[in-house]
């Protein structure tokens, strides 16, 4: 997102209990987590039968929390713990706060405006938590259970969460017990959400029921093999009016789909005098520019205020904000209209930004329920948009471009390396194609996100080792050895040392579903083209971290030594009207050299949007000025870039035929 500081109250929301975790939890490295003292599976049966709870209720509602993961004891981002989700904001507020997505860019991130000065963010209420929020305590008066087990013991939290649904149920005076009709657990389900409104409840209880009955199996994260057997059951949702929550205004226009949770919270368009405004541009796409990408974020701030923020009219904006207890979205401002939220006025003026309540550094993990909502959100607006499901246009603000050399440092870089992407593309239901050899000469980034443990550090404290957890990021090294020194990203670091293994330096990584070109194997290693070298990652053929796959590369054409790369598809000066300021086409530290490649993801024209004034009086305001030039997006580091058709780049199937002259990205 773009805060500069975390404040105190749910700071972080969670930052050192992944230390604390460290110590009270088996690791899946740790010898003893490879014997429990209980099957998984068992303990739901056990714990469904002591609350006379239904086993499918049980192991739906924990798949919705937490995918039956355990998450190394750490907090999610809504302060839940472990399978069941068990809230206890109160512990995470006392915890000290973390190492945080703290960037210096300007999220408007356009020259032809001064940089916008970001308010300083309001402090967190420190009132006492809201139930949703503190589930710990009536679990552990319910089971007798101490709160530090309930957080900690994957086993113990089971039985908080069966003894919180079998409670709720009895409150509602509906049916209780283990052999009871899983139908009329509706209400209880619905409530177990924590949501403040009907629909979000309901959305949450529909997506529980929906996975009773499709069923699902998989490992968890610490070993342990659950399987929920598919059962049809039609929900009785009569009981939902029995909570008394309030039903939201769904306004016409409010653009998500009928099937999540979704209500309308603007961002204020005011003009504040002396040409100010905030804190949004009006625009009228897709009919005024093509809508390119969508920007995942984290929030790095509690959803209180979250949306306290985004109705400042003197803050920043996005367009969607996302829950992470139950998944409810509210929507802020149109998709036709340009947020302020990506760094980089190029991106922002061609895409939809999404804010999900979470962390980037902490390790903390994003419940099931935001994840789908997410998806279920974000395959809604590319299939009406026409966006690509590919991770060259759903991207995260981590893989956004730097606007000139002087920005790249500053650069935000959440959602991190904690978001799963593997899993949230399978929620898109994207479509792959893995059907490349080596000699396609293309990889796509894959590791297992579970087993897949990279040793960052300064989740909580700078230098200090993060709690070993699943990572969609792969790390890149100078050599093909687990010894070797990390690449360097000479813009993150001019003096040619290598990246680091701390959590916010994405200088020497790739992350899971991005595109690169094969530049080299040896053994169980691969190297790819990185930021203008050779980058090698461990990638052996029992446990692949990558794929095959075929698309477009970009290379210098014959004769052209280098050419530069860009983080703006800016058109050429001749392509601006009288009156209106030439924005320049700056490159960045890099260069593209002969003999090297990058994946296209696509062929762009060159674009700028103007809009620099409230009511569009400025000359050429509210107007998209196109060039001549053509851009070639590649995957050229953690980021995209852009290479310049003109300048010499040649964009061509891996062995070098067929070269692209055309505006068509591939794959459309």
């Amino acid at each position: 997102m773009h805060h500069s500081t975390l404040s105190t109250g749910r700071r972080a929301l969670l930052a050192a209990a992944v230390v604390a975790a460290a110590t009270a939890v088996p690791l899946p490295s740790d010898p003893a987590a490879a014997a429990p003292t209980a099957d998984r599976q068992q303990q739901y049966a056990a714990a469904a039968t002591e609350y006379g709870v239904p086993t499918v209720v049980l192991l739906g509602v924990s798949y919705l929390e937490s995918r039956w993961d355990s998450n190394a004891g750490t907090p999610s981002t809504s302060g839940g713990y472990g399978p069941m989700h068990l809230t206890d904001a109160r512990h995470v507020a006392a915890l000290p706060g973390g190492h945080h997505d703290a960037g210096t860019e300007d999220p408007r991130g356009d020259d032809s405006r001064p940089a916008r000065v970001q308010a300083p963010r309001p402090a967190e209420d420190p009132a006492p938590p809201a139930a949703a929020l503190q589930t710990v305590d009536a679990a552990a008066a319910l089971t007798g259970a101490a709160p530090e087990a309930l957080r900690t013991d994957a086993g113990v939290n089971i039985r908080g969460g069966a003894a919180l649904l079998g409670a709720y149920q009895r409150e509602l005076g509906a049916p209780v017990g283990a052999d009871t009709d899983p139908a009329a657990w509706y209400g209880a389900v619905a409530r177990y959400a924590g949501a403040d409104s009907a629909d979000a409840a309901a959305a949450f209880a529909d997506e529980v029921f929906t996975t009773i009955g499709a069923g699902e199996s998989r490992v968890t994260d610490d070993g342990q093999r659950i399987t929920l057997p598919a059962r049809a059951v039609q929900p009785e949702r009569s009981w939902l009016g029995r909570l008394g929550l309030r039903r939201l205004a769904r306004p016409d226009g409010l653009e998500c789909p009928r099937t999540i949770s979704c209500e309308w919270i603007p961002a204020p368009y005011e003009a504040f005098g002396d040409g100010d405004y905030g804190n949004h541009d009006l625009s009228d796409r897709p009919a005024r520019q093509k809508i390119e990408y969508i920007v995942i974020h984290d929030t790095e701030a509690s959803w209180a205020t979250t949306l306290q923020l985004v109705q400042d009219p003197t803050y920043v904006s996005w367009h969607y904000s996302l829950r992470s207890v139950d998944g409810h979205i509210a929507q802020h401002v149109k998709t036709k209209d340009v947020g302020w939220h990506a760094g980089n006025w190029f991106v922002n003026a061609k895409s939809i930004g999404l804010e999900h309540e979470g962390f980037a550094a902490q390790g903390t993990w994003y419940t099931e329920a935001m994840y789908r909502t997410s998806a279920k959100l974000v395959r809604h607006l590319a299939l009406r948009l026409g966006i690509p499901l590919d991770r060259q246009h759903i991207i995260g603000h981590d893989n956004v471009p730097d606007t000139v050399a002087s920005t790249v440092r500053g650069m935000h870089w959440d959602p991190g390396p904690y978001w799963d992407w593997t899993h949230y593309f399978d929620l898109l239901h994207a479509p792959r194609l893995d059907t490349g050899t080596p000699a396609t000469g293309l990889d796509r980034i894959g590791p297992d996100y579970a087993t897949n443990q990279p040793a960052f550090t300064g989740c909580v404290t700078a230098g200090v080792p993060c709690v070993p957890r699943g990572s969609s990021s792969v790390v890149l090294r100078s050599a093909p050895s687990a010894d070797a020194p990390l690449v360097n990203d000479v813009a993150l670091r001019p003096d040619g040392t290598p990246n680091t293994m701390a959590v916010s330096d994405h200088g020497a990584r790739a992350s899971a579903g991005q595109t690169y070109a094969l530049a080299g194997r040896q053994g169980d290693w691969t190297a790819i083209w990185y930021l203008g070298q050779r980058a090698w990652f461990h990638n052996p053929a029992s446990a692949p971290t990558a794929s095959w796959t075929v698309g477009v590369v970009a290379t210098p054409k014959p004769g052209q030594a280098t050419i530069p790369v860009y983080g703006r598809a800016y058109p050429e000066q001749a392509a601006y009207p009288a009156g209106v300021p030439y924005q320049a086409i700056s490159p960045l530290q890099y260069t593209l050299a002969a003999g090297q490649r990058y994946a296209v993801g696509a062929v762009l024209a060159g674009e700028y949007y103007r809009a620099t004034t409230f009511d569009g009086s400025s000359p050429g305001d509210w107007t998209v000025i196109r060039g001549e030039n053509r851009y070639a997006q590649i995957q050229f580091g953690h980021r995209i870039r852009y290479v310049d058709l003109a300048d010499g780049a040649a964009a061509a199937v891996p062995d070098g035929r067929a070269p692209l002259r055309t505006a068509t990205a591939p794959g459309r």
